[in-house]
């Protein structure tokens, strides 16, 4: 395959194996927030993911109100992006385990950006539209709920201002500077290889 076609394909195996993954880990992550399952836009994650979880659930039980099933899901199509682009650019694959240690890290590296971009949503949302009733709004308020209340309790508004997102952002670089970057680093990631990395 020549070099051009091995970069297209790459580009669509990323954008659509990119996009799966991430409703597949939005729709973990709703879960985890309790977020309300009728809205529009969650209605959407549900029926995309709908084919490829419901067989897996018969298989993997929620463990603790999680949803395992939509992890492992997303280990796969992790997995398998992987290898894909491996293999279109003639690389030999390697060793699975490593292969699924290069998967962890990317899925683990989503999810922070994942709460990074929603909580930039969030602040851009509360100068623009502070009261809008958007279905995408509404979600993605409630998706970053669960971290936002723990960090308001330990710094309260000051004369109105909510400096909590300040110190999530904080928060979200570190773990990536302190655990996704050395992770990365030792398990010899390609670059342009991970999803969400």
């Amino acid at each position: 395959m020549s070099q051009s076609l091995a970069t297209a394909a790459t580009y669509l195996v990323q954008t659509l194996f990119g996009l799966y993954l991430l409703a597949i880990l939005l729709r973990f992550l709703l879960q985890i927030a309790r977020a309300d399952f009728y809205n529009t836009v969650c209605q959407t994650i549900v029926k995309v993911t709908n084919p490829a979880l419901k067989p897996l659930r018969r298989i993997i039980p929620a463990l603790g109100g999680l949803d395992i099933s939509a992890l492992v899901l997303g280990l796969i199509v992790q997995t398998a992006a992987i290898c894909l682009i491996l293999l279109l650019h003639s690389y030999q694959i390697p060793n699975m385990l490593l292969v699924l240690g290069w998967a962890l890290t990317g899925i683990l590296s989503l999810v922070l950006n994942i709460y990074f971009f929603a909580l930039i949503a969030v602040i851009i949302l509360s100068w623009v539209a502070p009261q809008s009733h958007n279905p995408l709004a509404i979600l993605i308020q409630q998706l970053i709920e669960p971290i936002m209340r723990p960090m308001r309790r330990l710094i309260p508004a000051i004369g109105g201002l909510d400096l909590s997102p300040i110190f999530i952002f904080i928060a979200i670089n570190l773990l990536k500077i302190m655990l996704i970057k050395p992770v990365s680093m030792a398990l010899h990631i390609p670059q342009g290889l991970m999803l969400g990395l």
